[in-house]
């Protein structure tokens, strides 16, 4: 025992562990959760607008899969963080918060038996009061996260001030519902968190270690070691979640799981203050999201569609491309801007 609590001092150790753990949790009672879900009927509610072998191969499907999501990152968090951890705690925070918001949507989605949740008005008026009051609380915490970091350019930084707080819930914002648009293909959206959350781990523990953030010459952020624990339950969970939803998919995670997971990756993007290479790492989430403006904006200036569909994933179903392969291609287009994204902590230019 005693030798096990020498090796809880260490975050590497403890970050496996949770990833392991929330790994675990997810496929052990993944099967007996979807079968739950199947019982009370919890299923995805079909656009009919959208691709029609949707209609047949997904109406069935259950939702509210980002409940196990939640489950399998809570635990190991409660088991391997400090809980007294102020980032921590705000990451709990925008966690649980935005599931709720999906969780409205998701559920008035199956009240009224209708692809038409929550209206986006008020979806967009509770996730900006809660990105703002995390916001808030991290910049009265540490203002020294108003600073953001450049890629390639080498000891210089923005320097918001308080507009900082509009800053980081706009990231927040964004980021949740450039997720939620993502996550209309089995896996799709799951597998580019998970590659993108790995990612943040790797920033995250570089920003926590003096030595490193130093050599690296990225800002040292005190403790912030533990997001890198969270971090590693939030890859562990989305990794076990896959397992179930990868194609074709046995349990969607709904807007429970896509809008909480969207707003926990735009704040470990900010409390590890590697933001603007949020935009390297997930650019398959922001051409999801820009597909839709462009379409929605393009036609009422012009009465004329951009894409066959959007989100841009269904323009290219329609356009022939098989659901598999278009997930794949994405995946891949991740993980190569991730590796770019990565080698930019050593590479400075200017």
């Amino acid at each position: 025992m005693i030798l096990l609590h020498g090796f809880f001092k260490f975050i590497t150790f403890r970050t496996a562990y949770s990833l392991i753990v929330a790994l675990l949790l997810s496929i052990v009672f993944g099967e007996g959760f979807i079968n739950m879900l199947k019982k009370f009927k919890i299923s995805q509610t079909i656009r009919k607008d959208g691709p029609k072998t949707h209609i047949e191969d997904k109406k069935n499907v259950p939702t509210m899969g980002g409940i196990l999501i939640l489950f399998s990152v809570i635990v190991p968090v409660i088991l391997f963080t400090k809980l007294n951890d102020f980032y921590v705690d705000a990451g709990l925070f925008i966690l649980i918060s935005f599931a709720f918001i999906g969780f409205m949507d998701d559920f008035l989605k199956l009240k009224r038996q209708s692809s038409n949740g929550l209206k986006g008005k008020y979806k967009f008026l509770l996730q900006s009061v809660f990105a703002l009051v995390a916001s808030f609380a991290l910049y009265m915490h540490n203002p020294s996260l108003s600073v953001v970091v450049i890629p390639l350019v080498k000891n210089y930084y923005l320097d918001f001030g308080p507009y900082f707080i509009l800053f980081s819930a706009f990231i927040i914002i964004g980021t949740s519902n450039a997720v939620n648009l993502t996550d209309g293909l089995d896996g799709l959206a799951i597998g580019i968190f998970a590659i993108a959350i790995a990612a943040y781990l790797i920033f995250s523990y570089a920003s926590s270690n003096f030595k490193f953030a130093g050599y690296l010459s990225i800002p040292y952020i005190r403790n912030i070691g533990e997001i890198t624990v969270f971090c590693g339950a939030l890859l562990g969970a989305s990794i076990g979640f896959l397992w179930f939803n990868a194609y074709p998919a046995s349990v969607f995670m709904g807007d429970t799981g896509s809008l909480s997971i969207g707003g926990i990756l735009g704040y470990i993007a900010i409390v590890s203050k590697q933001e603007i290479l949020l935009i390297v790492i997930g650019f398959v989430f922001v051409i999801e999201a820009l597909s839709v403006i462009f379409q929605v904006g393009f036609y009422k200036l012009r009465k004329k569609r951009i894409f066959k569909m959007a989100p841009i994933h269904h323009h290219f179903e329609m356009e022939g491309i098989s659901e598999p392969k278009i997930i794949i291609r994405m995946w891949i287009m991740s993980m190569i801007l991730t590796i770019f994204a990565l080698s930019t902590l050593k590479l400075r230019f200017f």
